[in-house]
């Protein structure tokens, strides 16, 4: 019973960014809207992390499941994408540099923020 409440939770969330999606002219998916208000509801108290724990942490265990049909399709168009393979690779690789330094960059500023605040 417990995870049928909690999987109603997280869909009851996506009802609602799906709504959203279509009030809001903003070329935003409804997916977002959800997880954001999922985010807001966490951050404010509204919603305890026991609500959804379990649930979420299954669903993200099988998320790679979701990839395999996109990547099975994304191979049937390997003739259009062949002749743009290097751009395609540097782009790729680029952004994943530049996520990862910021990423790292804005954990080091909160870390020392943290520090200097408790220390």
């Amino acid at each position: 019973m417990k995870y049928i409440k909690q999987i109603l939770i997280i869909t009851a969330f996506c009802f609602v960014g799906e709504i959203l999606a279509k009030l809001i002219p903003l070329p935003i998916p409804a997916a977002i809207y959800g997880i954001v208000l999922l985010f807001l509801a966490l951050c404010t108290g509204l919603l305890k992390q026991e609500h959804v724990d379990e649930t979420a942490h299954y669903l993200i265990s099988i998320m790679p499941i979701f990839f395999v049909a996109p990547t099975v399709k994304l191979m049937s168009y390997w003739g259009v994408i062949a002749p743009a393979l290097v751009p395609i690779c540097t782009v790729l690789i680029t952004s994943t540099v530049v996520v990862f330094a910021v990423a790292g960059l804005v954990t080091q500023w909160i870390r020392n923020r943290e520090e200097k605040k408790n220390g």
